[in-house]
């Protein structure tokens, strides 16, 4: 596997299409893994990723550590911790094609839903608390099961209408503390092997060259263009995810 000209090619791309969206162009991380599913399973692209994605964290963190949203992290991330949790616990049950399933359709009916809503229409999510509880229990789960936690996350976050680096610098914090607490479960399932870490390891360096692109994509794009993007994206990645999960 590792030495495959092949998957050092789309393993290199899906590493700097992560780091876009790390740097604060959520929703195109999710196409790491289905990426390097064309070459090797996807619970091995997962492994392999996680401590890449652990490391785009901390530089994103540090990117934006003057960004950030407090109350709608103390709204979502607990939850998300719970989704984590239930996610360790039914590892062994869950079906990958469902979770794309469910995941794909909501990364495609919220931006249906963001370009068709009525004036106000966001007004029903926005500082809706039960909702920002749910959507970081489902991003939590779908994060740990397919690194795909962001459709669930931006469906409630992206209505509460934030300034567009606070927005990207909220979601870095987000997935910063989801992403470690699944540190834990990913090694007692055998996630960290020695041909995974290598592997990781040798990626690593591309990291923060992604997240610094992406930090500067947002800071120089206007924000009306950046949501628009941003909800292409989501849709673009909502239809991968609901190809893979029906026809996969």
């Amino acid at each position: 596997m590792g030495h495959e000209p092949i998957f050092w090619v789309v393993a290199v791309i899906s590493v700097l299409i992560t780091g876009v969206s790390k740097g604060g162009f959520g929703g195109l991380a999710l196409l790491a893994v289905p990426l390097m599913a064309l070459v090797i399973s996807p619970i091995q692209a997962a492994g392999i990723m996680l401590p890449i994605l652990i490391v785009m964290d901390w530089v994103g963190v540090w990117t934006y550590r003057k960004y950030w949203d407090r109350t709608l992290l103390i709204l979502t991330l607990p939850g998300a911790v719970l989704g984590i949790i239930a996610g360790g616990l039914l590892a062994g049950y869950v079906d990958d094609q469902i979770v794309r399933i469910v995941v794909g359709v909501i990364a495609v009916l919220f931006p249906i839903y963001a370009v068709t809503k009525p004036s106000g229409g966001d007004a029903f999510i926005k500082g809706n608390r039960p909702l920002g509880v749910i959507s970081g229990v489902v991003a939590g789960f779908t994060s740990f099961v397919a690194h795909a936690g962001g459709p669930p996350y931006q469906a409630y976050a992206i209505p509460q209408n934030l300034e567009k680096r606070i927005y990207a610098g909220t979601a870095v914090m987000f997935f910063f503390v989801v992403n470690f607490v699944k540190v834990v479960p990913y090694a007692m399932l055998g996630q960290f092997d020695q041909t995974n870490l290598t592997t990781s390891l040798i990626l690593i360096p591309l990291a923060p060259v992604g997240v610094l692109f992406g930090a500067w994509l947002v800071k120089h794009i206007d924000q009306t263009l950046f949501y628009r993007i941003l909800y292409g994206i989501i849709f673009a990645v909502g239809l991968k995810l609901l190809w893979d999960g029906f026809f996969a």
